[in-house]
This record gives structure tokens, sequence and C-alpha cells, in this order.
């Protein structure tokens, strides 16, 4: 498990408070296939909220443990039955950033409306 600083902690409460949930923790709980998809969603996004249906707390906290414990992540926040979960990207992790495509040059200019009315 990851340890930060409690400034660490509020900045990232502070970025996490207009994002949505992105992995969702169901009736069949902490599956290997969730487990999969909060590690790919860690690498490409860093600090994810994850929605955990369930009235027990104590479970929920059990979760937020299992997956900072799995995953080397830092349990940010919980609060009611969303999680916060923060790992910093590695170099190999981070995401690659798409160069924008080039744009093609026309061969003849556009044709207004008044155009196509000769």
């Amino acid at each position: 498990m990851l340890d930060i600083t409690s400034e660490q902690r509020r900045a990232l409460r502070a970025r996490a408070h207009g994002l949505n949930p992105v992995v969702s923790i169901a009736q069949n709980g902490l599956s290997e296939s969730v487990m999969r998809e909060i590690a790919r969603s860690l690498d490409s996004h860093e600090l994810i909220k994850i929605r955990v249906y369930n009235d027990l707390r104590e479970e929920r906290e059990a979760y937020l443990k299992a997956i900072c414990d799995q995953l080397d992540a830092a349990p940010v926040q919980h609060i009611g039955k969303l999680l916060v979960v923060w790992r910093p990207a590695t170099e190999e992790t981070a995401p690659t950033k798409a160069r924008p495509a080039a744009r093609r040059a026309r061969a003849e200019p556009r044709r207004s409306k008044r155009s196509f009315q000769n």
C-alpha cells in the first residue's frame, strides 16, 4: 500500500471531486475481473472513483484495503459508497499522447450553396 501525506490526500480529493465512478463492485464482490479493470483504469487515469453496491461499511473498507494492497495504490477517500484510489503512473504504464491526424489538403475549394444554383 502506498503512503501519501495529508497535503497530497487533500489535493487528490479536490481533483477527484468532479470525477465519475469508472468501476463498480456489485453482488459478485471483488472478483479477479474487477481487479483487472481497476488496474487498467489506474494505468490510464491514475486517480479513479469506484462505486460499491454494498450496504456494509466494513466490507467496503475491506475492499479498499484489498485494492490498495494488491495494486500498490493509495487510499484517498472512502465516502458513502464511493472509494477514491490513486496510483502514480510509471514510465511503462503512462498513457502515450496520440498525435493529431494531419489534415489533408483539398484538391479544390469548397463550394457554397450559391455556387450550386448556377
